[in-house]
């Protein structure tokens, strides 16, 4: 267990935290969430020792140990693999390196022998005859083969670095795990693997993530930071977020009587309690759910951007047609004779392990690149906006966000008009004359879906929108695609991003596509479908 106490921490005027007392307790997967600069990261780094609270203390269990994901990809470069997996446990480590340095000496004394049979004992009682093994299946469970075991990390990619680094901290079955963006760089499999790795965990997880999916999936509680406070709450992300929902309505309908307030909340409980699958975290999740008084649930602060497509003209039944498209870059084929038509009403995720074909998709339909061969053609009725992955060449400018608005709203360009708009972005008060050039990764973002939305078209492209944005304004956007009557084709990693908006997925293989009409769950668990990729990456 680990319990918080008092804790508090300020950055000059800053409040970050006052006060904080909780326990993470185990069997427990706590998601932390809050908004971003809430102090998340840094409250992990809190929790783990790294950084030292103004106010209060952290405990932790006697005995206990504590993993925590490392941040540093360049740090181990010049180990092996498989060491650097075993190096999380890190008294294990300490004593196969003791123990092989006594077993080194040439003048081996008694003494030594005396300090090695010690040394044997306490290896075994740490399971270490079966260190190697359990490092070598966390890491073919996240993907990275037994050729590269022995390889040192400066030889790995980035993305298997993060895989490595994540094997890390599970390695030995750590007390108390702290995972900070765990999914980030894990393609599809590698996060499958550590959803059902932290649902059949039984000690304590505190975990961050802008994940929606990977948090409903491990999650038991989570732990909302909002107002400088830790508060935890039962149940995972979207029973958080629509109870929070539901208690900002309950608030705003003050006459309504109490009983009604309670019988809306039993059937909200209810609802959720029906969609528990039978995982560990699920049951766990419904038995308190169970015991949730109106009381617990409280409304959020949080503040969610209106993200709202509107199409100023009806579409055609003729959208587009792909026939035989290709396209190398730098020797690389990246596009290989790549052909479909879009239907009305299509909402279609374009997925693959290659990035870069999605993107030059992208950039050829949008004119931006030319193909080698093959053609593509826009209907008549269509009107196209993009999403760009690589938003950098928008904000070359010193114009400040009601200008640089200005230049994509030839219907209004009123300023009163453009401050509501950027007010429905979150964009208040002051903060509309800040210089685009200097906005934050989110705050490009939230501009570009502004000039987007600005635009009126029937058809959108967005390639990865949800990079760089938080949880209020990914479900934000979320819920603007789900609600728009356009067409729309894009890629994105958020897994229920792509489960709630696409009803077809296209993925994009060396050798040719998989193109069906069904949900991303669908084609993930459709058994023809996955053996067809198999053939296909061969």
């Amino acid at each position: 267990m680990i319990t918080v106490s008092n804790v508090s921490l300020r950055y000059g005027d800053r409040k970050l935290f006052e006060d904080v007392n909780i326990k993470f307790t185990p069997g427990n997967c706590y998601g932390l969430i809050g908004a971003n600069g809430a102090g998340k990261s840094t409250f992990l780094k809190i929790l783990s020792g790294d950084i030292e609270p103004q106010t209060g203390h952290v405990s932790i269990t006697p005995g206990e140990r504590l993993a925590v994901l490392k941040q540093n990809h360049f740090e181990y470069e010049e180990q092996e693999v498989i060491q650097t997996v075993i190096m999380g446990h890190e008294r294990l480590y300490q004593v196969m390196q003791e123990k092989d340095a006594i077993y080194m000496k040439p003048d081996f004394s008694d003494e030594d022998g005396m300090k090695a049979a010690e040394l044997e004992a306490e290896f075994a009682e740490l399971n270490g005859w079966e260190a190697e093994s359990e490092a070598a299946i966390l890491l073919k469970g996240l993907g990275i083969g037994e050729e590269l075991h022995n390889k040192k990390m400066a030889d790995l990619s980035g993305s298997e670095k993060v895989k490595v680094l994540l094997a890390q901290a599970l390695f030995g079955k750590p007390d108390i795990l702290l995972l900070d963006e765990p999914t980030n760089h894990l393609d599809i499999h590698a996060i499958q693997w550590l959803e059902e790795f932290l649902i059949n965990f039984e000690n304590t997880v505190i975990v961050v993530s802008h994940d929606r999916h990977f948090l409903n999936k491990v999650c038991t509680h989570m732990a909302d930071l909002d107002f400088g406070k830790i508060q935890i709450y039962v149940g995972n992300y979207d029973f958080w977020y629509e109870s929070s929902q539901l208690a900002l309505k309950m608030a705003q309908d003050a006459n309504k009587k109490k009983e009604e307030k309670i019988k809306e909340l039993q059937n909200f409980i209810a609802r959720f309690s029906a969609n528990a699958s039978k995982s560990r975290q699920a049951t766990s999740r419904k038995k308190l759910l169970d015991k949730i008084s109106l009381d617990d649930i409280k409304p959020s602060s949080r503040r969610y951007p209106y993200v709202h497509f509107a199409m100023d003209r009806e579409i055609g039944n003729d959208l587009l047609r792909v026939e035989n498209l290709s396209k190398t870059i730098d020797g690389e084929k990246v596009l290989d004779q790549v052909s479909f038509i879009m239907n009305k009403d299509d909402k279609i995720a374009f997925v693959g392990k290659n990035e870069l074909a999605i993107t030059t998709l992208f950039k050829i339909l949008m004119g931006e690149m030319e193909p080698d061969s093959g053609s593509f053609k826009w209907g008549v009725t269509t009107s196209q906006a993009y999403f760009p992955k690589d938003n950098s060449e928008y904000f070359n400018t010193d114009l400040n966000l009601v200008d640089w608005l200005r230049q994509f709203s030839p219907k209004d360009d009123s300023e009163s008009f453009l401050r509501g708009f950027l007010g429905r972005m979150l964009f208040s008060g002051e903060e509309v004359l800040k210089k685009s050039s200097v906005l934050s990764g989110g705050e490009k973002v939230r501009c570009m879906l502004s000039k987007m939305m600005l635009s009126g078209a029937n058809v959108l492209i967005l390639d990865e929108p949800t990079n760089h944005l938080d949880l209020e304004s990914i479900t934000a956007l979320n819920n603007g695609l789900i609600n728009y009557k356009g067409s729309v084709l894009f890629t994105s990693h958020d897994h229920q991003f792509v489960q709630t908006i696409a009803n077809r997925i296209i993925e994009i293989t060396p050798i040719g596509l998989i193109d069906k009409q069904m949900t991303y769950d669908e084609f993930l668990e459709d058994q023809d479908v996955q053996k067809k990729r198999e053939l296909m990456y061969q």
